[in-house]
């Protein structure tokens, strides 16, 4: 399971991988951390923005983007691969330092 499917599944991931943490699973980690924050994020200014213009509700195809990259961060941890998510993942490689 990618660590950030949901919160609590990250939250496991972190705590029960955390004694014995390799590098693959620390690189995942943050990873998916980040991917949730802009997700988060993302929805938050959208909502807004929807809020005030429903015409925009079409942005929120967008949301699909986040889908697919959950799905390629998923079959990068199942490779064992530490490759960064497209468009975001080259931002989140040195952040979290609580992460390892």
């Amino acid at each position: 399971m990618y660590p950030s499917i949901t919160l609590i599944g990250w939250l496991i991931s972190y705590f029960s991988g955390k004694e014995q943490a390799d590098s693959l699973l620390k690189y995942h980690l943050k990873q998916s951390l980040g991917l949730a924050i802009v997700s988060i994020a993302f929805n938050i200014i959208l909502s807004i923005l929807i809020t005030i213009i429903p015409a925009l509700a079409i942005l929120g195809l967008i949301g699909l983007v986040f889908f697919i990259l959950f799905i390629i961060g998923i079959v990068n941890a199942a490779n064992g691969a530490e490759k960064p998510l497209p468009l975001i993942g080259k931002m989140f490689e040195n952040k979290f330092s609580f992460i390892g």
